[in-house]
């Protein structure tokens, strides 16, 4: 990735990352109308930088997060001595005469911190494909997926033009939310030989699609009794998730006001 690249991931992280304090923060301070127009900069900054990547830079089906969080138990360097040796990989190990079994030499033993119970060829292994597998390329997109991507980048967007124009209480928007993300996957669907992370990324926003279930007027007037009857049956009468389900029962009213737990 170019520099460039890198900075436009950089700040959609960011953004990702402070956009449900910015929102109650501003809530707080400035009241309603400062919550939406502090919702409406952050998605058009976020539309902008996603379409920049996606039409400028080529970078295919966009994951969230933009930037993976970096896992430093998998990404641990091999010990110095294993890295001296790694060429050859015999004077990392010894192997029984009569078992034949491959243990590491007691000169090869890593530090306490990076030390592992697999032999240091299959950790070289598992290093090397887990690198392979961050640094594939993108899939590129035809016209077709290209349309796909923009009309999931651009669609809070348009769902925040529709509340403008309809209202909160209106189903319009909530329908016209539901139909570009769906026609977005259908889409998306016919594109073959997606990378790990491409494929994950499109089984996230499947998954998603349940989020509807829990966004007004569908949750107002359809889904809340039903939930909140459940989750108060389950404490009832499953021991030991009350401690779980009661507390969810009393943050779904307050869940379900913030724009960017909701529908970000």
């Amino acid at each position: 990735q170019s520099l460039p690249q890198q900075k436009l991931l950089t700040w959609l992280s960011v953004l990702e990352c402070v956009e449900v304090f910015a929102e109650m923060g501003t809530a707080r301070v400035w009241g309603q109308m400062g919550r939406w127009t502090i919702i409406v900069l952050i998605q058009l900054a976020k539309a902008i930088l996603r379409l920049l990547l996606l039409l400028w830079y080529k970078a295919g089906i966009q994951t969230s997060p933009p930037i993976v969080p970096l896992n430093r138990e998998q990404q641990q360097p091999l010990h110095p001595q294993d890295m001296e040796g790694s060429s050859s990989g015999k004077d990392q190990t010894y192997v029984g005469r009569r078992s034949s079994r491959v243990v590491r030499s007691l000169q090869s033993t890593p530090s306490l911190q990076s030390r592992h119970w697999g032999s240091p060829q299959q950790r070289e292994e598992t290093q090397s494909r887990r690198a392979e597998e961050m640094n594939q390329a993108p899939t590129p997109l035809g016209l077709q997926e290209t349309i796909a991507e923009s009309v999931y980048i651009t669609r809070p967007l348009l769902h925040l033009l529709s509340l403008g124009v309809w209202g909160q209480r209106s189903w319009k928007p909530w329908l016209l939310s539901a139909i570009l993300d769906i026609s977005s996957l259908s889409l998306l669907s016919d594109l073959k030989d997606l990378n790990r992370r491409e494929r994950a990324e499109l089984r996230r926003r499947t998954i998603l699609l349940l989020y509807y279930l829990l966004r007004s007027p569908f949750y107002d007037r359809y889904s809340e009794g039903r939930i909140l009857f459940l989750l108060r049956l389950l404490a009832d009468y499953v021991p030991g998730l009350g401690f779980v389900t009661r507390p969810l029962m009393d943050y779904l009213p307050a869940w379900q006001k913030i724009y960017f737990y909701n529908w970000g």
